[in-house]
């Protein structure tokens, strides 16, 4: 792609003055179907001539902004030219903006202006940018993709505020300017214009979820930046640790670990709806989704009955996703990582495995594609409700002076969490498949509510008391992916004798695994807990 000469890091011409904002915004997909309902609904019977925008976005080499979570465009708009900084606000419903209208277009024979990052020096996201570029060179920031959109607008005023509905055809370009690679853009973004932040969600519960939308956190330079790197998605996102400390009001550490939640749900569930996804997204959805209802919980606070019903809402729709969502990875985990192995064990018996019956094929076949579970209204709703729920802790005052220092309710629930988990961690050997299933989800309930609150506990205690709770988990979760293969197993005993070789060699599994759980969970209930000390 042809890139100007002028892109460095020097002084650019004076330009217009500028204040930064703070955007408050959801983006939309629209599937084909329904690209011509989208364009109506923000368009009219009488639409008027769409906008260009052509934009260029910038990056380093090893793109030090996207991995800042930065974006800084140069912007064609009716003519004028804008520089932009853009950076991630605490969800993602708001973004951090500075704007700067260039008074000097582009150099004869250029695509676009001179870019300058020290446009923005002045407002602290500039800052930021300042510090990532400092030590580079002065041709650092290079034109890593382009945008060319054809923009329509509305404004719409409803209960909360007033919005601005922006429906965005066109295409992102990366690569040479003679034979660039192309990804098409069709979505619909819902923007405060003024009021509340829940206005944005009214409208997106109300219109864009009628419409067959879907949300997508993944922003243009995102998206713009995996079609430059020839990638064709982004990869799973983990789970990120929060920043809970003991100074914190109890409703600002909710809010901290909704927030982490959010993100790491979002981010699996756009690019699990985007169709193009691969088992570990779906894993890592179904791990914010776990997260999310442990924070919950450890968070409960009955005496809040606002915050009570609306916490058990948006509990009841992370179970009911993670259980949408569980067929899918079991086919996952079954095809994956079990049949293989079963068709060694075969192998080495001298044992033909026949027709394909053992990959499992009966729990494949029954799993609903991820795409249309994410897609589909109840789960879109379950995002919208986490979204709405982090907004609602900023309009939730507390309720006076808290019951109890943050750190002394945290540690009380997790001493109860740890006492039941130990009961069943001792009684091991007697427990059932139903039991073992239950220590496992006490024990992700624990870990993650310690993660939660790692920031009130010393390092090195935490890492000790960590350190044999995932041991436990991880050997009760491989026995209860062997409980789902026995049952794959004993569903297709009418198969033949193949099926009976392979109930006889997951239940040796199983009985060899319980013996070398019992000491693991024996050293857990034995460990010392992160709270004392």
């Amino acid at each position: 792609m042809a890139k100007s000469s002028k892109n460095g890091l020097s002084p650019a011409p004076a330009q217009a003055p500028s204040s930064p904002i703070l955007e408050v915004e959801l983006k939309f997909q629209v599937p084909a179907e329904r690209r011509d309902a989208a364009r109506h609904w923000v368009t009219g019977d009488k639409p008027a001539k769409p906008q260009r925008l052509q934009a260029f976005y910038f990056d380093t080499v090893g793109r030090k902004l996207a991995a800042a979570g930065l974006a800084l465009r140069l912007r064609r708009e009716d003519g004028a030219w804008f520089q932009t900084l853009k950076g991630g606000g605490s969800d993602s419903l708001t973004r951090h903006e500075h704007q700067v209208r260039l008074e000097a277009g582009p150099a004869e024979g250029e695509e676009f202006p001179a870019l300058d990052p020290y446009r923005h020096s002045q407002e602290q996201l500039g800052a930021s940018l300042t510090a990532l570029l400092e030590g580079q060179p002065a041709d650092a920031l290079q034109c890593i993709f382009r945008t060319d959109i054809q923009r329509c607008r509305r404004q719409l005023r409803v209960g909360r505020g007033r919005v601005e509905l922006v429906f965005d055809e066109g295409e992102l370009l990366a690569g040479s300017a003679g034979q660039p690679q192309r990804a098409a853009v069709c979505e619909l973004e819902i923007e405060l214009l003024s009021g509340q932040p829940q206005a944005v969600l009214e409208v997106a519960r109300q219109h864009a979820l009628r419409l067959g939308l879907w949300l997508d956190g993944r922003k243009k330079n995102q998206l713009g930046d995996l079609l430059a790197r020839e990638l064709t998605m982004a990869p799973a996102r983990m789970a990120q640790a929060t920043a809970i400390h003991a100074a914190m009001r109890f409703q600002q550490a909710l809010q901290q670990v909704l927030c982490s939640c959010q993100e790491q749900i979002l981010a699996n569930a756009s690019q699990i709806a985007s169709g193009n996804h691969v088992a570990e997204h779906v894993h890592q959805l179904r791990v914010g989704l776990r997260r999310l209802r442990s924070g919950l919980r450890l968070f409960d606070r009955p005496e809040l009955a606002a915050h009570s019903l609306r916490a058990q809402a948006l509990a009841e729709g992370a179970a009911n996703l993670f259980r949408q969502l569980g067929a899918a990875r079991d086919s996952d985990m079954l095809a994956a990582d079990w049949a293989p192995l079963l068709e060694a064990a075969f192998a080495s018996a001298g044992v033909s495995a026949g027709e394909p019956a053992f990959a499992f094929v009966s729990p494949i076949s029954e799993a609903v594609p991820p795409a249309l579970v994410v897609r589909d209204s109840p789960a879109q709703n379950f995002l919208l409700d986490l979204l709405g729920m982090i907004e609602a802790l900023n309009e939730l005052a507390d309720p006076g002076a808290e019951p109890a220092p943050l750190g002394r309710l945290l540690r009380r629930r997790l001493r109860r969490w740890h006492a039941r988990a130990c009961v069943d961690a001792v009684g091991f050997a007697e427990l059932d498949d139903e039991g073992r299933h239950r220590l496992r989800k006490r024990l992700k309930r624990l870990r993650y509510g310690i993660e939660f609150s790692a920031g009130l506990f010393d390092a090195e205690r935490l890492r000790r008391g960590l350190k044999p709770l995932k041991q436990a988990q991880q050997v009760l979760g491989e026995l209860n992916d062997l409980a789902l293969a026995l049952q794959a197993c004993q569903a297709q005993l009418t198969q033949g004798p193949q099926a009976w070789f392979a109930l006889a060699w997951f239940s040796a599994r199983r009985d060899l695994l319980k013996q070398q759980a019992l000491p693991m969970l024996q050293a857990f209930a034995a460990a010392p807990v992160p709270w004392k000390g």
